[in-house]
C-alpha cells in the first residue's frame, strides 16, 4: 500500500497575514513619507520635481533654449525615472511654472498654465509648452561636478540624481505642501534675500540663535501682495518650535467713493471670495453693501469692487467683518517637516533648517573642489607628459614610425605613465606646432595656481566658509527681489453682530395651523386676511421687530428660536418650520411669541399651570429646540402672553366653562423651565371637557378683550376687580351668553 506522502513546496515564505499586512504597510508608509510627499532639506524638491527638472536639463530645455511641448518633458520624465500617472507628474510641472503659486517658478510656460482665479484650469500638455526658468541653474548648476551622488532608475537602465546640488536653500525660498502618512509638511515661501542674509549671519555667527536670524527673516514671503498680520512675537516663536501658523489679509483702498480690494492672500481666488460675499448680500446680511464687481484683468490681476449703500457708511467696520467672515482673511498652518540630511523626516526650527541646510551646501562645495582638484591634477600630469613629447618631438616621431608597438617604447623612454602615453599617441598632428609649447607651459602654470587655490581652501575652514559666503551673495544679487507680503501689524477682524447689520423695523410674523411662517413689513396688517395654503389658516400672529428673535413652541412644550429677519416675505405663502428645525415625531407648532431678551411673558398649559419667564429663555441656536414647558398628559401649550410690568400687571386666565380668574403677577414664579404653579383651578372631574383657553396680562392703563364666537366683550383694568381672586382658585363666572369663550386679547 502506498502512502499519501504530501509534496513539499520551496520558493515561498509562510508569515501570518498580521505581520505581513504591518509590513506592506510599513513599507508603503516609508515610500509615501520619503519618495513622495516629504522633501528633502538640501534641494528642497519632492521625487517627481526634482526628476521634472532634471529631465529638462537632459533634454537641453534650459532659460536660454526653446521651449518644448510638455508633453515631451512629462513623457520623459514618466518613461525614465518617475512610473506613475502622466496627469499627476503634469500637475507638479504646471505648479512649478505658476507665479502665482511658486514665489520663484522654476519652469517658464507658454500656453494656458491656469490663473490665480483656477489655478488648475491649464491647458493639456499637448498645447503648452515650457522651460527652465534662469534660476533653475541654481539647482543644476553644478551637477556635472561631483557633487551628487546617483542612483539607478526603476528600472535599472538609467541614473539619476539622488538630488541637486542646490546653492541656494530652496526649501524654504518657494516652500511646499505635503501629507505623508501619519505626517505632513507645510513650508511658506520666504524671501531670497532675507534666507541669504540669515545663512551669511549663520556663517559669521555659528552661535547665532532663532531670535538673532528673525532679524533677517522677518517672516514668509509669499507670491502675493496681501499683507501677513501675524504678530512678530508669533511669528517668532513659530521659527523656534517649526510649528504654528501665518495670518494673511487682503489689501483695499478707497477709489470714488467704492472700496477697492486689490490683493488677495495666497492661493485664494477672486471668484471664490466674490461668491462668499455675495451669499451674504443674498441672505440680507449686508445691508451696507449695494454691489460687488469684479474688475479683474491682465493690467489688474486682483481688483474686486465693493460698492456701499452709501457714504455714511464705515469702511473700516464693513471691511473687518468682510475679513472675519470670508476668505479675504486667511490662516496658513505651518509645519517645518522635512527629511533631513540623516535622511530622517523630522519638524526643525529656522535655525537647525538654515544650519543643515550650510552644512550641506559645505559638503556640496568640498566634494566640487575635490572634483575639479582630481581633474585639475590629471590635466597637469597630462600636460607633463605631454610637455616631454614637445621636448623631444623628433625622437618621439621615430618611435611611434618604427616601432610596432610605440605605446611601451615611449613609456620605457621618457619614463611616461600609461595615461600620458595614450594622450601623446592621440595629440593630432596640428597640436605639434612650435606655439604649442608655449600654450603648455601657459595652461601648467594656470592649473597649478588653481590647484594651490583648491588645496588652500579645502586646508582652511575660514577660506571654505568665505567661499560659500561669497557664492551666496552673488546669487542673492543675480536673482534676489524685494518683498512682496508687507508685515503690517493689524488687530484682529471682527463680525459684525447680526443684530448690528439688520435695520430695526416693524414686522408681524405669522404663523399657520400647518406650520407654514412668514413675516410681513409694519405692524398693521391684517394676519387673518392674508392667502393660506388650502386646507390652511391662521394659527397666531406676534408683532416684532426685524433685530428680534421669534421663538416657537411645539406640542410636547420645546422652544425653537430664530432671527425675525431671516424670515420669508409675507408676499408668498412662507416656508414650514420643519425645514429650520427638527422637532421630534409627531409634534406640531401651537404658539409663538417675539421680544428682547428681558421682556417677560406668562408660559401657560391648558391644565392651568403657569410661570413668568424671561424671553431669552425661549431662544437657543439647537435645531432639535429646548425643553421648556413641563405638560402633563393631555395638556397642551397655550399663546404666551407679554407681561409689561411684573409689580402692577395682572394675570388673567380663563377657561373653556366661562371662569374668569385675575392674580396679581407677582404671585406667579419666575423660572426658567419647568411646569409653573396652578394659575386657575379646574376640577379633577372636569379636566377632559374643561379646560384652560388662553390667559393674559393686563396693566393698570390697558384693556382686555374677550372673544366669544363673532362676539367681543370690554373689560376695563377696575372691571377685573370682579374677578380678582387668589392663585389656584376657580375664579368668577362671566355673564350668560359670554360662558363659551374663544380667546383673549390685550389693547
Amino acid at each position: 500500500m502506498t502512502e499519501n506522502i504530501r509534496p513539499a513546496f520551496h520558493g515561498f515564505e509562510q508569515i501570518p497575514l498580521r505581520e505581513y499586512a504591518e509590513r506592506a504597510y510599513l513599507d508603503y508608509s516609508m515610500y509615501v513619507v520619503l519618495d513622495r510627499a516629504l522633501p528633502f532639506l538640501g534641494d528642497g524638491l519632492k521625487p517627481v520635481q526634482r526628476r521634472i527638472i532634471y529631465s529638462m536639463s537632459e533634454l537641453g530645455l534650459n532659460a536660454a533654449a526653446k521651449p518644448k511641448k510638455s508633453a515631451r518633458t512629462v513623457g520623459d520624465v514618466i518613461g525614465k525615472y518617475h512610473p506613475h500617472g502622466d496627469s499627476a507628474c503634469y500637475e507638479a510641472l504646471v505648479l512649478m511654472a505658476q507665479p502665482f503659486s511658486y514665489r520663484y517658478p522654476l519652469i517658464e510656460g507658454q500656453g494656458n498654465f491656469g490663473s490665480s482665479d483656477d489655478p488648475k484650469s491649464f491647458a493639456a500638455m499637448r498645447y503648452t509648452e515650457s522651460k527652465l526658468t534662469p534660476i533653475a541653474e541654481v539647482l543644476l548648476g553644478e551637477l556635472g561636478q561631483g557633487t551628487v551622488d546617483w542612483v539607478p532608475n526603476f528600472d535599472g537602465t538609467l541614473e539619476e540624481p539622488s538630488w541637486m546640488p542646490a546653492r541656494l536653500p530652496h526649501l524654504l525660498l518657494n516652500g511646499t505642501t505635503g501629507i505623508a502618512v501619519g505626517m505632513a509638511t507645510d513650508v511658506p515661501p520666504h524671501n531670497l534675500n532675507e534666507i541669504v542674509s540669515a545663512c551669511v549671519r549663520l556663517l559669521d555667527d555659528p552661535d547665532a540663535t532663532v531670535a538673532d536670524l528673525c532679524e533677517h527673516v522677518r517672516g514668509p514671503d509669499y507670491p502675493t501682495e496681501a499683507e501677513i498680520i501675524t504678530p512678530p512675537a508669533d511669528l517668532r516663536a513659530m521659527y523656534e518650535t517649526g510649528t504654528g501658523s501665518v495670518r494673511a489679509r487682503a489689501t483695499w483702498q478707497k477709489e470714488n467713493g467704492n472700496f477697492v480690494v486689490t490683493a488677495l492672500p495666497y492661493q485664494v481666488s477672486p471668484s471664490k471670495v466674490i461668491e462668499q460675499i455675495a451669499a451674504q448680500m443674498r441672505a440680507k446680511k449686508l445691508p451696507w453693501l449695494e454691489d460687488i464687481r469684479d474688475e479683474s484683468d491682465h493690467a489688474n490681476p486682483v481688483r474686486v469692487v465693493l460698492v456701499p449703500r452709501s457714504n455714511r457708511v464705515d469702511a473700516e467696520q464693513l471691511m473687518g467683518h468682510l475679513f472675519a467672515t470670508t476668505d479675504l482673511e486667511k490662516s496658513y498652518r505651518v509645519n517645518l517637516n522635512v527629511i533631513g540630511l540623516d535622511g530622517k523626516p523630522a519638524v526643525k526650527n529656522l535655525r537647525t533648517l538654515l544650519d543643515e541646510w550650510l552644512t550641506f551646501r559645505t559638503d556640496t562645495v568640498v566634494r566640487r573642489l575635490k572634483h575639479r582638484q582630481e581633474k585639475v591634477e590629471r590635466r597637469l600630469h597630462l600636460l607633463e607628459g605631454l610637455l616631454v613629447a614637445f621636448l623631444n618631438l623628433d625622437e618621439v616621431i621615430r618611435i611611434i614610425r618604427t616601432e610596432d608597438e610605440p605605446k611601451p617604447v615611449l613609456m620605457a623612454r621618457f619614463g611616461l605613465t600609461e595615461e600620458q602615453a595614450d594622450y601623446i599617441l592621440e595629440t593630432r598632428l596640428r597640436q605639434l606646432a612650435r606655439l604649442e609649447e608655449m600654450k603648455i607651459r601657459g595652461e601648467q602654470e594656470e592649473l597649478a595656481k588653481e590647484l594651490e587655490r583648491i588645496i588652500s581652501t579645502l586646508g582652511n575652514k575660514a577660506k571654505l566658509r568665505k567661499l560659500v559666503k561669497d557664492e551666496l551673495l552673488a546669487d542673492a544679487k543675480k536673482f534676489g527681489d524685494a518683498r512682496r507680503s508687507p508685515l503690517v501689524q493689524r488687530e484682529a477682524a471682527h463680525a459684525i453682530d447680526e443684530t448690528e447689520l439688520v435695520p430695526s423695523e416693524p414686522v408681524t410674523v405669522v404663523l399657520s395651523q400647518k406650520g407654514w411662517v412668514r413675516a410681513a413689513k409694519g405692524h398693521d396688517v391684517d394676519a387673518a386676511g392674508l392667502s393660506y395654503r388650502e386646507g390652511d389658516a391662521l394659527l397666531g400672529a406676534v408683532r416684532a421687530r426685524s433685530t428680534w428673535q421669534v421663538a416657537f413652541l411645539d406640542s410636547q412644550g420645546r422652544s425653537y428660536s430664530t432671527p425675525a429677519h431671516s424670515l420669508p416675505s409675507a408676499r408668498g405663502n412662507g416656508e414650514p418650520l420643519t425645514g429650520r428645525f427638527s422637532p421630534a415625531s409627531g409634534a406640531s407648532f401651537l404658539a409663538l411669541a417675539s421680544g428682547e431678551d428681558d421682556t417677560r411673558f406668562v408660559l401657560a398649559s391648558s391644565h392651568g399651570y403657569g410661570f413668568v419667564t424671561r424671553f431669552e429663555n425661549l431662544t437657543g441656536r439647537n435645531k432639535a429646540g429646548k425643553a421648556l414647558i413641563n405638560l402633563a398628559p393631555g395638556a397642551t401649550v397655550l399663546q404666551p402672553a407679554l407681561v409689561v410690568n411684573p409689580e402692577t400687571d395682572r394675570i388673567v386666565a380663563v377657561t373653556s366653562a366661562g371662569h374668569l380668574l385675575a392674580i396679581p403677577a407677582t404671585e406667579l414664579p419666575e423660572l426658567d423651565k419647568g411646569k409653573g404653579n396652578k394659575l386657575i383651578d379646574i376640577p379633577r372631574a372636569k379636566l377632559g371637557t374643561e379646560r384652560v383657553v388662553a390667559v393674559a396680562a393686563v396693566g393698570p392703563a390697558h384693556k382686555l378683550q374677550v372673544y366669544s364666537g363673532q362676539r367681543t366683550m370690554t373689560l376695563s383694568f377696575k372691571d377685573l376687580d370682579a374677578y380678582l381672586g387668589a392663585r389656584a382658585t376657580r375664579g368668577g363666572l362671566l355673564p350668560r351668553g359670554w360662558q363659551k369663550v374663544d380667546g383673549l386679547d390685550v389693547e
